[in-house]
């Protein structure tokens, strides 16, 4: 959404990635609100679709397949992506707590982060248990007991696996794990191997709440697989490689599973909002809490006190259908729809392999064509996610879908494009104030004057004999969340003072807020802040000072002041011939935030990036330093060669890089190939006429990726020769484990430097 369009008046948050939200997601993508703006905070880019991790278990499905990617769907509908998880809500003040970010304001909000399976209440489970959920684990689990099971002799012990749970997901995961167990590439050696599957459930009966023709159908086709199955047995203790029942029984495990009753998180029974026995959200029947009515919940984690329903993803999918509508309405002020939950519905479980069990009511049918229509139905709801139309930007006078919305009215409108400048773009003072209140800023003793005391300016002594080292950077934002923005724009600019192998000690901000109502704007900058201070912090920085600003985009700028010695100093000329180029981060940044832009980048690849560029170069630098090594910078905007030649002019030098050496970001390639690049790449060409190379580097596709512009990219340093091996080690154990050795400095044979570039 076009902030200085459309400025933000409301909030609406969804706390998790569940079915429903995704369908929230895409409704608003849609048909945009005018005024409202979505902000989604979930611990991960993917989130899993229920109905395919069986089949991802079995080795049906990639990871990919059986996921969404949630940045995409947050991009086509205009929402925030904050990468976290929620820990506490304050429905009082109606705040989310999260676990990194500061509390995350909200007008309405929605709560979807489905289940885990409860192993506290088993004494030893929580330790030796590995739950269904999440799902990463499991499958972590899944490659070890591969890895097992391939290096076991024919003759040796049997691995045992042990599922405890008998719902259709405790059922679903060890048929899984039986067909990828005994279809790993090495079938030889598992045929011969002996391997133990035991199913666990204090039920009188499998999948209970499923009809008996469905219970009867499952007992055989485990028997008939070899699952060992034992009912009625309740685990009350686990130890160590073996579990032990109520009854005395006692059954011996390598690998144990977990997928027993759903269990909440502790932060919602705590949270003041009505819950169930079981800690989950008491809701009405329009998803809303039924004592708090801004918020709704939906999925396995809300209860529908009229409507009871299994823990299934059927009824988190049906959800989403009413949720959208009804956060709509909410936001609109308009009366909310009741949510009908269907009383009979069909139910497909699979076998493991591609064969399973459908059900509805009273009757059950089995067979190979039943998986085919269940992977049809699947692949059907997973397509809806990740093919997006072409949406028409929504226009001044359009409201939600057609339907009348006193969100943002036209006088309201009119006001906020009416905005001053020069001085009167200033975010009030009130706000400012509210804002540093907050912020847990540190204190310095070299500063005399300070926002502790604001004046007219602040006033800092330098240390006696110190040379003053002073730097300074701006940045637009170019992730949608202001606090992981603030915390890389700190470090992004705090690079150059650690590149110089000076101490940072004092920073200034000029930050630049979108126009919105007056508390959305003191909460937007507020996020910002509180990421720029947050790293600031890290290192022992104190923010002493800045300006503010109203504007079209969220950016923020830091004017960096550090102090050296004379001696510690280090400059990019420097390099000798036959030193080493070392290279501490992966390059591709700029190609992948070209991609994001665009729709078309994976969101574990931005994660990575997102990673990389958190990652400060304050220890690497201070290692390299210990080195005595010959000269110095930081890979930004110019890109790896634009930068090198920097170095190369100020020593009189060339140098010659492997690309193959090069480390580069996971998916920089793949959006580089596309033609995904930043805008800054075309002027960062000009570097090529000074560069060498056969044409088979010409055609490498990782070359275009040595002109890729990086924000808050690694430091690049000339390390002698006879040091490098030690240095990199040191590297290594700071932190930096995608350090290089990318190159080396050779002699220059004509008046400009020359980068010889080999594969």
């Amino acid at each position: 959404m076009d902030s200085g369009k459309h400025p933000v008046l409301k909030e609406l948050v969804l706390v998790g990635g569940g079915h429903a939200h995704v369908a929230v997601l895409k409704s608003f993508g849609m048909r945009p609100m005018p005024g409202i703006r979505l902000t989604l905070i979930t611990p991960g880019a993917f989130t899993p679709y229920s109905g395919m991790l069986p089949g991802l278990l079995a080795g049906h499905y990639s990871f990919e397949e059986s996921h969404i990617d949630l940045l995409p769907l947050c991009r086509f509908a205009g929402a925030r992506f904050f990468r976290d998880r929620a820990i506490g809500i304050d429905i009082v003040d109606k705040k989310i707590t999260c676990f990194r970010h500061p509390p995350v304001s909200y007008d309405k909000v929605s709560i979807d982060i489905g289940t885990t399976p409860k192993v506290s209440h088993v004494p030893g489970a929580r330790e030796y248990a590995l739950p269904v959920k999440p799902i990463e684990d499991l499958l972590e689990e899944i490659d070890r007991l591969v890895m097992a099971i391939a290096r076991s002799p024919a003759d040796g012990a049997p691995i045992r696996i042990v599922v405890v749970g008998g719902g259709a997901g405790g059922v679903e995961v060890i048929l899984a794990l039986r067909h990828r167990l005994c279809s790993v590439p090495e079938r030889a050696i598992v045929q011969t191997c002996r391997m133990e599957l035991n199913l666990v459930t204090e039920s009188e009966t499998i999948l209970p709440t499923h009809n008996r023709r469905v219970q009867r159908k499952f007992a055989r086709i485990l028997r008939s697989r070899g699952v060992g199955l034992h009912l009625r047995w309740r685990v009350v203790r686990v130890e160590p490689r073996e579990l032990f029942c109520d009854s005395g029984e006692r059954l011996a495990f390598d690998a144990l599973i977990w997928s027993t009753d759903a269990s909440s998180p502790p932060w919602l029974r705590e949270s003041g909002l009505p819950t169930d026995a079981k800690g989950f959200l008491l809701v009405n029947d329009c998803l809303q809490s039924v004592t708090a009515p801004d918020v709704f919940a939906c999925g396995d984690i809300a209860s529908v006190i009229d409507h009871p329903r299994p823990k299934s993803g059927v009824f988190a999918v049906r959800h989403g259908l009413s949720l959208r509508e009804n956060l709509r309405r909410a936001l609109s002020g308009d009366r909310l729809r009741p949510h009908h939950s269907q009383k009979r519905f069909l139910s497909l479980v699979s076998t493991g392999d591609r064969y399973a069990v459908a059900s509805r009511g009273a009757w059950a049918v089995e067979g190979g064509w039943v998986w085919k229509l269940k992977n049809w139905i699947d692949c059907k709801w997973m397509r809806q996610y990740r093919e997006f139309p072409v949406m028409k930007p929504v226009s001044d006078g359009d409201t939600a879908g057609g339907s009348h919305s006193p969100v943002l009215e036209r006088s309201d409108l009119a006001n906020f494009q009416m905005r001053c400048a020069g001085c009167g773009g200033k975010i009030g003072n009130s706000q400012l104030v509210r804002v540093l209140e907050r912020l847990p800023m540190r204190e310095s003793a070299d500063v005399e004057i300070g926002l502790d005391v604001p004046d007219d300016a602040a006033v800092v002594r330098p240390p006696k004999g110190m040379l003053q080292v002073q730097s300074v950077d701006f940045l637009r934002a170019f992730i949608s969340d202001p606090f992981t923005f603030g915390r890389i724009a700190a470090v992004h600019c705090l690079s150059d003072i650690f590149a110089m192998g000076a101490h940072a000690r004092t920073a200034q901000a000029m930050a630049v807020v979108p126009f919105a109502l007056e508390s959305v704007m003191e909460e937007e900058l507020f996020q910002l802040m509180s990421g720029v201070v947050s790293s600031l912090n890290d290192h022992h920085v104190a923010l002493i000072g800045g300006h503010s600003s109203e504007g079209v985009n969220l950016a923020i700028g830091l004017v960096i002041n550090g102090i050296s010695t004379p001696d510690e100093l280090i400059r990019k000329g420097g390099l000798k011939s036959g030193d080493a180029l070392v290279l501490t981060k992966p390059l591709g940044v700029g190609t992948l935030l070209a991609a994001e832009m665009r729709g078309e980048a994976r969101g574990d690849w931005i994660e990575g990036a997102v990673d990389s560029m958190l990652l400060s170069n304050g220890t690497a630098a201070g290692c390299l330093g210990d080195t005595e090594i010959s000269a110095m910078t930081d890979i930004t905007g110019f890109g790896l060669l634009g930068h090198l030649s920097e170095m190369l002019r100020a020593g009189a030098v060339g140098a010659r890089l492997d690309l193959a050496s090069v480390p580069l970001l996971e998916g920089a390639v793949a959006t580089a190939q596309a033609g995904w690049l930043s805008s800054l790449h075309p002027q960062n060409l000009r570097f090529e006429e000074l560069v060498t190379h056969s044409s088979a580097t010409m055609r490498d596709p990782r070359y275009p990726i040595l002109f890729d512009p990086q924000t808050s990219g690694g430091l690049l340093a000339g390390v002698p020769a006879d040091r490098v091996d030690a240095c990199l080690q040191t590297l290594r154990e700071c932190g930096c484990r995608h350090v290089r050795t990318i190159g080396e400095v050779i002699p220059r044979d004509r008046e400009a430097p020359t980068i010889e570039v080999v594969v």
